[in-house]
């Protein structure tokens, strides 16, 4: 009988509970550890992701301006931009009537009058010298156009910035700020 009888312990070394109670605390710490480590990197990669979408919308801009000390600056330069926008001005172009391009026998035309915006006065007299230019650009352009390019705020848009650009061009050491519509008739 003395054979039958076991001790505890060796039963529980037989089976593998006995050893596995020091192997799962040590799993368990383990486990815990790549638990806390997993939460850290997450809530880094959040605060990383948080700054560099703060900084590159802008809103880290008055912060970093502040630390820098690169405010006045700004000011400045914001202060000349109100100043050079109440001392712009305004020079009437002539009304321009052309053609559209349908691609039938039915014809469209095109009347526009704008007004180009000029940082100073004495950006009128380059605009006078080279104002043929400026309307065999315009007229190049507009004889092109479509209705349906016309259509809609979009096709104002592209417009503007289209005729802003090649009056650029045809003007160059003048600066033309806008391009604005005084009346503009589609038949």
């Amino acid at each position: 009988m003395a054979d039958e009888e076991e001790p505890e312990d060796e039963i529980d070394d037989e089976d593998g509970e006995g050893l596995g109670d020091e192997d799962g605390e040590a799993s368990e710490k383990s486990g815990g550890t790549k638990k806390v480590l997993l939460i850290v990197a997450v809530v880094l990669l959040l605060a990383v992701g948080g700054f560099a979408a703060a900084y590159f919308t802008g809103l880290l801009d008055p912060v970093i301006a502040w630390v820098t000390g690169g405010s006045g600056e700004e000011s400045q330069a914001d202060e000349e931009k109100r100043k050079a926008s109440l001392e712009a001005v305004f020079f009437p172009l002539e009304e321009i009537i052309v053609n559209l391009n349908t691609g039938g026998r039915k014809s469209s035309f095109l009347k526009v009058r704008v007004s180009l915006e000029l940082a100073d006065e004495k950006d009128i007299k380059r605009i006078e010298t080279v104002m043929p230019r400026i309307m065999d650009n315009f007229q190049v352009y507009l004889r092109e156009l479509r209705i349906e390019d016309l259509k809609g705020s979009a096709g104002m848009y592209r417009l503007r910035e289209e005729l802003l650009t090649r009056v650029n061009i045809a003007a160059a050491p003048v600066k033309v700020n806008d391009v604005l519509f005084k009346e503009m008739l589609v038949q």
